[in-house]
């Protein structure tokens, strides 16, 4: 089920949002890795695809959680004790029983077509169903992990995958339960599958792998750092991420038994650096926001979800104020679209401190270009990639929205980019291109009608009473 997505070598835009600004007339030279090797104007070169509307660099999803698109607005009937996040959590974790690894692979295909048809070209796979329902390790113990490797690769996205180390039940050490047997690794374990997961990223431009830590609950941090050195050169430079901070009682549960939170327990304890994703960080207070900021880590929000799990408000504003780096990420896969992430950090922001335009970088300027920026900057770091945006050396990951439509007529290039994020109904993404390979062609992914009907008989088979 590959997409049959054509290798493009020069792409002609109308307007594109470069580093420098908005470059009119330009052509984008793509080499046969998939990187950019140059932006220039020059009327005279000839081109495989004119892009009519207004291209902007493809967006990273900088944490995605692919088997929960399975439940996703499954989980909106109220029942009795299942009212907050860990009430969510076991009806999650029931779903998850369920799951194999073609049941795996047919979910994230979907999924990743989605992700791509809406906007973003890159994801960060944060991984943590290794085992079978019973607990034990598949005979390829990274069986599943090669499900997605190879449902990214169907869809045409770019894909980070993070396997995820989980080895104890919470704060306490106590064992883990029940379905998160799924989850649970020892370290040697652990480093088997991260180093088998890096040969399945190996020698494909659109794969790289990273490590994860489930949470402090999962993994104490004495534990995380020793795997972290014990791994050696297989984790020079590479992406590290972890859930910290998420939910209110987490944070108070961890205070009552360490003596500390965990964001302040987390840099106490392990080597927090710019290669670092603190995913939510959702409680952070001022003096957190400042160690976060100092270590050079990169905060991962994922708006649609922290406000379907009732998490709570990230201070984005202070966070950037002094001076931090932020991505957005779909997580639990209420939302695909990397506009709704945008527009809810933004509105988020507006509703507590009760002002409007709040997250522009300088005192004046266009919200919609800010948060793409923002949304570009971090999540690439967040994906261990140095270069990013429509410049020499980064991957040719962009998108086109389509200037015809009538919302967006006449508008100026910044004017598009508001209006696509705060008033985009109706408003599609016209091409997308990952890589140089041309995957969403004329607001269509080729694969989305294919993939939907294996999607369905899961969902189904979920949904059974």
């Amino acid at each position: 089920m590959k997409p049959a997505a054509q290798r493009l070598s020069r792409i002609r835009c109308a307007r594109a949002l470069t580093p420098e600004g908005w470059c009119e007339h330009c052509v984008i030279q793509v080499d046969a890795s998939g990187r950019i090797t140059a932006v220039v104007k020059d009327d005279s070169l000839s081109v495989d695809l004119s892009l009519t509307g207004t291209v902007i660099p493809g967006l990273p999803n900088l944490h995605s959680h692919a088997h929960q698109r399975a439940i996703a607005g499954l989980t909106e009937h109220k029942l009795a004790g299942y009212d907050d996040f860990w009430g969510w959590r076991e009806l999650m974790y029931r779903a998850n029983a369920r799951l194999g690894p073609d049941e795996l692979q047919a979910v994230a295909r979907y999924l990743y077509s989605q992700m791509l048809q809406s906007g973003y070209t890159a994801v960060a796979e944060f991984h943590y169903l290794h085992h079978d329902p019973a607990g034990n390790r598949y005979a390829d113990p990274a069986e599943l992990s090669a499900r997605l490797l190879e449902a990214a690769s169907e869809a045409g996205i770019a894909i980070t995958l993070l396997p995820v180390l989980y080895c104890r039940g919470g704060f306490n050490g106590q064992a883990v339960q029940g379905v998160q047997q799924r989850f649970f690794c020892l370290p040697e374990h652990y480093l088997e599958l991260v180093q088998a997961c890096a040969l399945h990223c190996a020698d494909d431009p659109n794969r790289a792998f990273g490590f994860a830590a489930h949470s402090l609950r999962a993994v104490a941090p004495e534990v995380l750092t020793r795997t972290l050195q014990d791994a050696g050169d297989l984790a020079s430079g590479v992406p590290v991420h972890i859930h910290v901070a998420e939910q209110r009682k987490e944070v108070l549960e961890c205070q009552a038994l360490n003596g500390r939170t965990p964001i302040a327990w987390l840099h106490e304890a392990c080597p927090v650096d710019e290669n670092w994703c603190l995913v939510h960080a959702t409680h952070a207070d001022p003096n957190e926001l400042r160690a976060i900021v100092k270590s050079d880590a990169t905060v991962g929000l994922c708006p649609t979800t922290e406000a379907n799990l009732g998490d709570g408000i990230f201070p984005t504003e202070q966070f950037m104020i002094d001076g931090g780096h932020f991505g957005i990420g779909s997580d639990s896969q209420i939302c695909t679209a990397p506009t709704e992430e945008l527009k809810l950090l933004e509105y988020t922001q507006r509703l507590t401190l009760q002002r409007r335009t709040v997250l522009v970088k300088d005192d004046e300027g266009s919200v919609g270009r800010s948060l793409v920026e923002f949304a570009l900057a971090g999540g690439s770091r967040a994906m261990g990639k140095a270069t990013c945006g429509l410049v020499a050396g980064a991957r040719a990951d962009f998108l086109e929205l389509d200037n015809s439509q009538v919302d967006l007529a006449a508008l100026s290039p910044d004017q598009v980019l508001d209006s696509w994020i705060f008033a985009g109904q109706g408003i599609a993404v016209h091409n997308v291109i990952v890589g140089g390979r041309h995957v969403v062609v004329d607001g269509v992914h080729s694969l989305l009608e294919v993939a939907a009907r294996p999607f369905q008989q899961v969902v189904a088979t979920l949904n059974e009473a």
